[in-house]
């Protein structure tokens, strides 16, 4: 009897064993999931992080905005304390966009037939990298996102100016490589659908964009690109802007990250009162705009009057970058309109007609561009700057063109002026045409000197009072990737607020 028990027990062992030997990978497989990468999902959610990981801290160091408290005010106030703040783009990128940009095109590389999704990340590569390497200077680059793919968990740090040459290559060939007749990423691409026509004028526009970026350093090869990006076809009509749309509701991802950003963080209550981290409109951009009659005041700020949004020209007012504690007349201080800058169903604009058109208007001063007069290209890059407030909120961002026209007539170009004279009208309008892409004028102020802010030298601060030149490392890199840290900091300088970039030299 014991051996027959026995028995009966070693084959119903074999049989199970068998049996979850024999179901194992059907049962261990998540039905939820692929075993491969699909490049569109991937590209999608690219586009959406490399957008989400625009700083709003330099909001306040572009003088846009400001609070009076120390943490939230960091950007405006440059505290020592809070300094860490800086680390956070780099310390993002690497394991959302980069990480998943790497990925796409090693997937979409062994197939031919899909070449436009290969070109197409390229190009939103370059736009990734070069967001951070402007915040940084030298980052991995050449190594980066292959941990997974060959096990580089230290990549070296690439010199800012290998990898201004290597995008600037990258943007060419992805440009030329692509075929309207090929497949392309569809819906899944939320920037342009998948047209190649537009991303073609997209790669060129962020090529003119990086090639104004090396004046200072390397004019040859800056008229050099500058020439190429502009017969290659640049961002000239509203229909054409790179942007992500959002549709405002459900998970976070679903909204425009400003937006969602500034209204959790400041102005939920929408009462003028009770803004969280403290924060308003900076005077130096309100002041600005006041000064000039500029029709935008009324489409980007308002003052909450008896709880009440009011965009009247005269209750407009700015707040000092230098209180450190919440004021009185707090409520009297000028904030967001909550129907554009708030509205969280708004696009995210990454590339406009108007930053093309001063761009052209720079080249033009330089004698870069015969298609049209520098006067021209700057006033065209004024009227789009206006008009794009109506992409992105609706009727309540409207101005008319008799608004514009009027405005463009009391700010004429000066014809007869230097160069240097030609670049601060030029980028004094791009401060306020490109708001709120406070990066992009980060990287205009620090090549060219202007709009000339005047710096905050707030008690505590880690600059001496001057605005800063670059973001800080994470401490992270220091402890987990000390040799190629190092050998970046003998390089490019100390890691440091006001160590200068390539591209940014005196």
């Amino acid at each position: 009897m014991k051996k027959y028990t026995y028995c009966m027990l070693m084959i119903l062992g074999t049989i199970t064993i068998q049996s979850c030997t024999k179901n194992f990978d059907k049962f261990n497989t998540d039905p939820n999931s692929s075993p491969k990468p699909v490049p569109g999902y991937l590209f999608t959610k690219a586009e959406y992080d490399g957008v989400s990981n625009m700083l709003n801290l330099l909001l306040g160091t572009m003088q846009y905005t400001t609070s009076f408290n120390d943490v939230a005010g960091f950007g405006s106030k440059y505290v020592l304390a809070q300094s860490a703040q800086s680390s956070a783009a780099f310390s993002n990128s690497y394991q959302n966009q980069i990480n998943e940009l790497v990925e796409v095109i090693k997937a979409a590389s062994t197939d031919v037939s899909q070449s436009n999704l290969v070109a197409e990340a390229r190009i939103w590569r370059v736009y990734c990298f070069a967001r951070l390497t402007d915040l940084y200077g030298d980052i991995p680059y050449s190594q980066a996102g292959q941990g997974y793919n060959s096990g580089i968990y230290k990549p070296v740090y690439d010199a800012q100016k290998d990898i201004y040459a290597n995008m600037l290559k990258e943007l060419d060939q992805a440009a030329t490589s692509l075929d309207a007749t090929k497949a392309t990423f569809g819906d899944a691409d939320l920037i342009y659908g998948g047209n190649t026509n537009k991303w073609k004028k997209f790669a060129y526009s962020l090529m003119l964009r990086y090639a104004l970026r090396m004046t200072k350093v390397d004019i040859a090869g800056a008229q050099s690109w500058a020439t190429k990006a502009i017969a290659g076809g640049v961002i000239l009509s509203d229909a054409d802007i790179a942007k992500v749309p959002y549709v405002g509701s459900g998970q976070d991802i679903n909204k425009n990250p400003l937006a969602n950003n500034l209204w959790n963080s400041d102005y939920i209550a929408q009462d003028g009162i009770t803004n969280t981290e403290g924060g308003k409109y900076q005077d130096a951009f309100i002041s600005h705009l006041k000064a000039n009659k500029d029709p935008r005041l009324g489409v980007i700020s308002i003052v909450y009057n008896n709880k009440v949004a009011d965009t009247s020209f005269a209750m407009q007012k700015g707040m000092s970058a230098g209180l450190n504690t919440k004021p009185v007349d707090f409520v009297t201080y000028s904030e967001p309109n909550p129907k554009t800058i708030l509205l969280l169903n708004s696009p995210r604009l990454v590339f406009t007609a108007a930053e093309s058109y001063f761009l052209l208007a720079e080249a033009a001063s330089r004698g870069w561009y015969n298609g049209s007069s520098a006067s021209a290209a700057y006033e065209n890059g004024i009227a789009a700057s206006m008009r794009q407030w109506a992409i992105i909120g609706g009727a309540p961002g409207v101005i008319t063109d008799n608004q514009i026209n009027t405005y463009i007539a009391n700010h004429k170009f000066n014809t007869s002026g230097t160069l240097d004279q030609n670049m601060e009208q030029i980028y004094t309008e791009f401060w306020i045409g490109v708001f709120p892409d406070a990066e992009e004028v980060f990287s205009t102020y620090r090549r060219t000197g202007y709009p000339a802010l005047v710096p905050n030298n707030y008690v505590g601060n880690a600059t001496g009072g001057k605005i800063f030149r670059r973001m800080l490392y994470p401490i992270s890199e220091q402890n987990l990737n000390a040799a190629s840290y190092a050998a970046a900091i003998s390089r490019q300088g100390p890691d440091d607020f006001l160590t200068r970039i390539w591209w940014d030299k005196q």
